[in-house]
């Protein structure tokens, strides 16, 4: 009777066990509806992914992502995918696609392997199959309005967002033919929101010297390369080292040759965001921003007496000194977006030929440039600098004017399309006047002045292709609000008089 006892209560609690963590081996419909009412309860809207901005992997590591059409209809966002773009031609659209597929182990039924556009993606607590890798080509590993978006990839060394308009069938090279159009980057992002900023590696920057003299160093994280006067650089910046000679004015003497001589060094970043929430209609997104932003510092000296050379506009004549080229690729999540980035260096003398200088000037500071996107205001620029200069060495002798800029002439666009255009021109400025006066008794008196002062410009427009984004169409080039900023460097004055000739005295008669 004990014994029996003791399983009752034994069998007892393992009932009430299992009622309670409702872990039945073969639940009933009866049991799986008769849940607690706190299940009952609707859920809450689900929030928009919040994707990650990070820099993505090169190489054969570079991701791809597919959109199907189902997911676009659902506000996803592309998922990651195992198709890579073999190659690209731009002209006709053409694009041939390949993909991996798994070779099953021997024994196993061979199963056919499933594409973004087939099924479903694995869940990601899936395991992973025992098998090997091989390349091979799926009869259709995408269909007819699926987007893909690609790292650079043979024919797009700007990268791909193209949505498949026909699949042709399979290329004479191995993979899958499909022509192609451009897409849109909500198309791919769908619903969700990304921002972030991700630093330009300065080794994947290429520096093209378009004046002799132009030296190029650089440093990125975790390796240190020393400039070519030996200064110590910060960690991912880049450095151009520049010296040229520049017009002297007619009729100087030969000690009055003018030269501008320097460097510049930035640390580049690109600025990226996206919100897919709370668009006005349709599929385009709420609000979505693209720029540049970093870290600036020049240091760099006029001397001589420049004379300034103008353009037919009348403009002060740009001397470029480099130019620079990168394709960084940024990683939304699992989707990679390709951006282009180039800047022109360079220097610029607005001189009147009067006065002579030798002035020195080291500056520091950041900027932020690019274009932002709300539903309720549409495109705006941002232009930003926090910049600050100080004088090294000033001399300035005679009078006249001379303004002299080291800047850079920045575009910035995704995908091979130019989005922001910005034209980043700190300057140093020099003004100096004179004044003399006498008299015919020999006496008289002279008086002089001058001012050093530091400034930068900038300004640029956005420009029709970030519509890339899915907003709506602009007709017209959008200019960013010119940002003039001015600073005394440093000033000073000097006179001198000539004394009064002494009076002789005549004895009286």
């Amino acid at each position: 009777m004990h014994k029996l006892t003791r399983h009752a209560l034994l069998a007892s609690v393992t009932v009430a066990a299992l009622l309670t963590t409702g872990c039945s081996a073969s639940s009933s419909p009866e049991a799986d509806s008769a849940a607690p009412a706190a299940a009952e309860t609707p859920a809450a809207a689900p929030t928009p992914d919040q994707l990650a901005v990070v820099q993505a992997p090169l190489g054969d590591k570079a991701p791809t992502a597919v959109a199907t059409q189902e997911a676009a209809k659902a506000g996803d966002a592309a998922q990651k995918s195992s198709l890579k773009v073999a190659s690209y031609d731009r002209k006709s659209g053409r694009a041939v696609i390949t993909a991996k597929s798994v070779t099953p182990p021997a024994g196993d039924p061979a199963t056919p392997t499933s594409s973004p556009a087939s099924s479903a993606p694995a869940s990601p607590a899936s395991p992973a199959p025992s098998a090997s890798e091989t390349t091979a080509a799926p009869a259709a590993p995408v269909r007819v309005g699926d987007v893909i978006a690609s790292a650079p990839a043979p024919g797009a060394p700007d990268g791909l967002l193209a949505e498949v308009t026909e699949v042709v069938g399979d290329a004479a090279s191995g993979g899958t033919e499909v022509l192609t159009k451009s897409a849109e980057l909500n198309s791919v992002l769908g619903e969700s929101k990304a921002e972030g900023e991700v630093p330009v590696d300065p080794a994947a920057i290429k520096v093209d010297p378009l004046v002799e003299g132009v030296k190029v160093s650089w440093a990125k994280t975790g390796d240190l390369t020393f400039g070519p006067e030996g200064a110590r650089l910060p960690l991912g910046s880049l450095r151009i080292d520049v010296g040229a000679a520049i017009a002297t004015a007619e009729g100087a003497p030969a000690s009055a040759s003018a030269s501008v001589q320097g460097f510049v060094q930035l640390a580049p970043e690109v600025a990226f965001s996206y919100d897919g929430s709370g668009g006005g209609t349709g599929s385009a997104p709420g609000g979505a921003f693209l720029g540049l932003t970093g870290d600036w510092a020049s240091q760099w000296s006029l001397k001589g007496r420049a004379a300034g050379t103008s353009t037919t506009d009348g403009k002060p004549l740009r001397i470029p000194f480099a130019k620079l080229h990168a394709d960084p690729v940024i990683q939304a999540g699992p989707i990679p977006i390709v951006v282009n980035l180039d800047l022109v260096c360079y220097f610029q003398v607005d001189a009147d030929g009067k006065v002579t200088v030798d002035v020195e000037q080291d500056l520091k500071g950041d900027f932020r440039v690019g274009g932002t996107f709300s539903w309720s205001k549409g495109w705006q620029s941002v232009s930003e600098s926090e910049m600050t200069g100080t004088p090294l060495d000033v001399n300035v002798t005679a009078t006249g004017d001379v303004k002299a800029s080291l800047g850079a002439e920045a575009s910035i666009g995704l995908y091979g399309t130019v989005g922001v255009s910005a034209d980043l021109a700190p300057y140093l400025r020099a003004e100096a006047d004179a004044s003399a006066e006498g008299s015919s008794d020999g006496t008289g008196s002279a008086a002089g002045s001058w001012a050093l002062y530091g400034g930068i410009d900038l300004s640029g427009a956005l420009q029709i292709q970030l519509t890339i984004f899915g907003t709506p169409i602009f007709q017209h080039r959008i200019p960013l609000g010119e940002l003039h900023k001015e600073w005394p460097l440093a000033k000073g004055e000097a006179s001198a008089t000539t004394p009064t000739a002494p009076a002789t005295v005549k004895p009286a008669a």
